[in-house]
């Protein structure tokens, strides 16, 4: 139906630049009115318009080429009885989503294909659209050939229903020979490079190169080695031998191999080839399909850079496996996939559930739009239920499905948790999985919520006894920072968590023999403050670790930041060193409060491509107090006793070593900035806050940040350990392992 509101739609499609092809870019709305009326009132013409997520994503033209009065090709003699002719436009897109113009392409197609009759589907494209020729040639497309037509050379092309079922996407399309061996590559390489880091593996050297026996076998590559024990290790050089020939690549047969010098605890071998398998599963999908380039994302907005994503965090070989999590999930429910995905929501019985509020915060302002709250109260009181006995509580969808409505199944039918049905809102997935964002409505908080999901060691799920205090704890954070002059004039700011709520009623809460079960952590969620909300005019958000990220070509982000900005290397990289580091240290120092500030809980704010501050999440969790200091009641929890050893740990460790040693190996790599002299400028921001701060040298000696040695808390051996169980969250300190010493950079 050609409403007001789509004709105003299709005119935006039709008359933008990448529509040059469909040759409508002077038309007016009344002029797109009339054809498409015209089209529609054609009983050999359908056009259909396709949704996304309940959002209007693409027009599809299917017609009888023989017949249609539109027709340009109706006297072909190449037509045969049983061709449809197909024309299809996408909208202009907000944000780029990998796979969505194939996942639209195979819906049109399935629905022509549909219809049994139909034996191929014609197009006639312009010969100069070298885009959509890559597509048809993808899809199975067979180019006849070329044929003048009133406005363009048209390449006459045919689909025949057989190999349409031979080319039609499949879930598992992205598991290949091919994508497997780069993901092999990729996954070997680093398992060789952080083993060794953290001195599991000793590579000696032989010749140029270096090797690492393990039972009957060897792995050479050529390697530099940089500070902190970082081994740069080129991808292309590695090969494994055995008997002198060389193997594919494999990171499971080389656990396999390597086992005897592994730390592996008992019986963790099987979890932890578990975890590299998931992980390879990722990458296999990431390199089928690959994202922007980084020439693309140095402009992109925050949520196409979230989905870009591909490396998990920099140090832990097994970094991004989701044990639980499926084919249909992956490309459902996945960061990369970016796919749109609707809450769902419970009603959880009051006197069974704890709604937490930070100060300021009314919790009306965070549930859904009005439509959605009136059907949840019908909802309710259809069951004969009053709908001021219950809290609303956002779920993952995955959650719903998996969890909630088999090991909740007694909390439903007993009404203390109720099924109230989707949200109307989409929301897309960061980089966390369970974290949501609106993918319509920046100033909307993002939702974080429990999915049974085991993702580096742990089920993801969260507490409400934990979250109880949750706001508390950001408030307190949120006003020291803001109550702070030094961080002010670093434009460091925190993102809130302005509210959790979670359930109890459950028979995993009735028992202390189920204290530590995670089934405890299921059903809960929180709301944190969206970055949209904190940025000025003409700032722009990046995840931090976009900063280690390298597009399909291998091009890294960072150069195109570097190049756009017209900036020397060296004075891009100090702006952005007194932006994240300059602040943490402040912190440290002045506050004995530390963070963990690796590259996804950070975002940097971008002004002209140059980072100009920095602004940190994940509060709740992941903050410490080194010091007996005194906090607020609420806050305790994040009370950290420490020794000497430790207490520089969160930047020597978390910061220098976690996150910097990348850093710093990729500019290298790349010929951007040299190792030391990066490690200068890291260096000279820890002296230039000494310098401005002279009232913090007694802090400044207890910290010891210029330290010659540190030691070397690894994160491997933790996984390596048992994968379950890499960290207690209530007591993280006694649960690091250690290799030795580093030797500090910054001393």
């Amino acid at each position: 139906m050609l409403t007001d509101a789509v004709v105003a739609e299709l005119h935006r499609w039709v008359t933008h630049p990448r529509a040059v092809f469909w040759q409508m870019g002077d038309a007016s709305p009344d002029d797109v009115r009339r054809a498409y009326a015209e089209l529609i009132a054609d009983p050999h013409h359908q056009v259909l318009l396709g949704r996304v997520d309940g959002v209007p994503a693409f027009l599809a033209e299917l017609y009888d080429p023989r017949q249609a009065r539109a027709s340009e090709i109706a006297q072909l003699d190449d037509l045969e009885p049983g061709d449809l002719g197909m024309h299809v436009l996408l909208a202009p897109p907000r944000r780029r989503v990998p796979g969505h113009t194939r996942a639209v392409f195979a819906a049109v197609l399935d629905a022509c294909f549909a219809d049994p009759a139909v034996r191929r589907v014609v197009v006639e494209p312009d010969v100069e659209n070298a885009a959509i020729a890559r597509r048809n040639a993808e899809a199975g497309f067979r180019v006849v050939r070329e044929i003048p037509l009133a406005t363009k050379t048209a390449a006459f092309s045919v689909l025949d229903r057989a190999t349409w079922e031979q080319r039609r996407p499949r879930p598992d399309d992205h598991l290949t020979p091919a994508t497997l061996a780069a993901a092999q590559r990729h996954l070997v390489t680093k398992a060789l490079a952080e083993f060794a880091h953290e001195r599991i593996l000793a590579p000696r050297a032989d010749g140029d190169g270096w090797v690492v026996d393990g039972l009957g076998v060897e792995y050479r590559f050529a390697a530099e080695q940089q500070p902190l024990d970082h081994w740069a290790i080129d991808p292309s050089s590695v090969e494994r031998l055995v008997d002198g020939r060389p193997t594919e690549l494999d990171v499971q047969q080389l656990v396999l191999d390597l086992a005897d010098l592994l730390p592996l605890g008992d019986g963790v071998l099987p979890l932890y080839l578990e975890e590299l398998a998931t992980t390879l599963a990722g990458r296999c999908w990431r390199v089928a399909h690959p994202g922007p380039s980084a020439r693309e994302l140095a402009d992109a907005e925050h949520l196409t850079i979230e989905a870009a994503m591909t490396e998990g965090h920099p140090g832990f070989v097994a970094n991004s496996g989701r044990i639980g999590f499926g084919l249909t999930d992956q490309h459902r429910h996945s960061p990369e996939s970016a796919a749109g995905v609707r809450l769902v929501w419970l009603a959880a019985r009051r006197t069974v559930s704890r709604l937490s509020l930070g100060e300021g915060v009314e919790i009306d302002d965070l549930l859904p739009g009005k439509a959605a709250r009136d059907r949840f109260d019908a909802r309710l009181r259809g069951l004969g239920l009053d709908p001021a006995d219950y809290h609303l509580l956002p779920v993952h969808p995955w959650q719903w499905e998996h969890t909630l409505a088999t090991t909740f199944a007694p909390d439903l039918a007993r009404r203390d948790l109720v099924h109230l049905g989707e949200d109307d809102a989409v929301h897309v997935p960061l980089q966390s999985l369970r974290t949501l964002a609106d993918a319509e409505d920046p100033a909307r908080p993002y939702v974080k919520t429990a999915v049974a999901v085991r993702t580096m060691g742990f089920t993801r799920g969260l507490s409400p006894a934990y979250m109880a205090h949750t706001p508390a704890i950001n408030d307190w954070v949120h006003d020291l920072v803001a109550g702070d002059a030094e961080l002010r004039s670093c434009g460091f700011e925190v993102l809130r968590e302005r509210a959790a709520i979670g359930y109890t009623g459950d028979v995993f809460h009735a028992s202390a023999a189920t204290a530590s079960a995670p089934q405890r952590k299921m059903v809960a969620a929180l709301w944190r403050e969206n970055v949209s909300t904190r940025l000025a005019e003409g700032e722009r958000a990046m995840t931090m670790a976009a900063l280690l990220h390298r597009d399909p070509d291998g091009v890294p982000v960072v150069r195109e930041l570097i190049e756009a900005a017209g900036a020397e290397p060296s004075a891009w990289i100090a702006d952005y060193l007194r932006a994240y580091v300059r602040p943490l240290v402040h912190c440290l120092l002045a506050h004995d409060l530390a963070f963990m500030p690796h590259g996804e809980n950070v975002i940097v704010v971008l002004r002209g491509h140059r980072v100009v501050r920095t602004v940190m999440k994940d509060i709740g969790e992941e903050i410490g107090v080194l010091s007996d200091r005194p906090l607020p009641a609420a806050c305790e929890r994040v009370r950290m006793e420490v020794g000497d050893d430790e207490r520089a740990l969160p930047i020597l460790t978390d910061v220098v070593d976690g996150y910097l040693r990348h850093l710093a190996a990729l500019l290298d790599d790349d010929g951007l900035l040299e190792v030391a002299a990066f490690w200068r400028l890291v260096r000279d921001v820890v002296d230039e806050h000494a310098a401005d701060h002279p009232a913090l040298a007694e802090a400044a000696t207890r910290y010891a940040l210029t330290r010659p040695r540190f030691r070397h808390s690894c994160l491997n051996r933790l996984q390596l350990r048992d994968p379950r169980t890499m960290v207690a969250l209530d007591d993280q300190a006694a649960s690091f392992l250690y290799a030795g010493w580093l030797e500090n950079p910054l001393a």
